[in-house]
């Protein structure tokens, strides 16, 4: 049955960047492109699964602190943990001081070296810190961060996918999915993710933008370091803009 490139890309968007049972049916740079640009909305749904979680167990008397690990386990569980994995391999990978390809080599091993160790520990330990902060003022301030982070997380991956940012590899999901968003279509999707938050909440809306900020900041290191975007890339980008976005929202 024929689909339109929005559902295609929707189903992109699901399947690759959420594990909800989602079929992915094509596979090609257009499909790519509407995936990378529907990344928000995956975002949103991750958001709202751990807002509606962390929120309902300071409602039913949880403190702020289980609250916030709630919302922070749901989406590493609604992603495999894959973009946890994607920080640690890359904070190894410019930890290492070795060249481009020893690097993209370092950043390939299954196992986590020191520096990712610690700045995964630093990122998690952020994250609930901030929603255990806005959870302990109101169960819907801390939802909505939750909400708002995910969404971000999403957003600076449609800005890392954009044209003029390079894959490092031929292969993998990086290669997949790097330059296919154009900057312009780019930039309307950031600009209707802030306007949508600022309907809700201004100062969420202004977290958007640092957070993407802080994430464009990472993404020009790791393209200036190792040449080009990876998967692991693209998952410490999508963690570091959902931190930042919490740390702006606390601040």
């Amino acid at each position: 049955m024929s689909t339109t490139p929005l559902v295609d890309g929707i189903r992109f968007a699901f399947g690759t960047l959420t594990v909800l049972p989602v079929e992915v049916t094509r596979w090609d740079r257009d499909a790519a492109r509407s995936g990378m640009l529907s990344a928000p909305l995956a975002g949103l749904v991750v958001g709202l699964c751990a807002a509606a979680l962390g929120g309902a167990l300071t409602l039913l008397g949880a403190g702020a602190l289980l609250a916030a690990v709630a919302s922070v386990a749901v989406p590493a569980a609604l992603t495999r943990g894959l973009h946890l994995d994607g920080l640690a391999d890359v904070a190894d990978g410019l930890g290492s001081g070795k060249p481009a390809e020893d690097a993209l080599r370092i950043m390939k091993q299954s196992d986590i070296g020191p520096f990712g160790v610690v700045v995964l520990v630093l990122t998690l330990l952020a994250q609930i810190a901030v929603l255990a902060q806005l959870y302990a003022e109101s169960w819907h301030r801390g939802a909505l961060a939750a909400a708002v982070s995910a969404v971000t997380a999403r957003l600076a991956l449609t800005f890392a996918s954009r044209t003029g940012v390079p894959a490092a590899r031929p292969e993998g999901l990086g290669a997949a999915v790097a330059e296919t968003v154009p900057v312009r279509a780019a930039l309307i999707a950031g600009a209707v993710v802030v306007a949508v938050t600022a309907a809700f909440s201004l100062p969420g809306a202004i977290a958007v933008v640092l957070a993407c900020g802080a994430a464009e900041l990472l993404l020009r290191r790791c393209v200036n370091r190792f040449g080009g975007v990876t998967g692991d890339v693209f998952g410490a980008v999508a963690e570091v803009a959902a931190t930042a976005s919490l740390v702006a929202l606390a601040v």
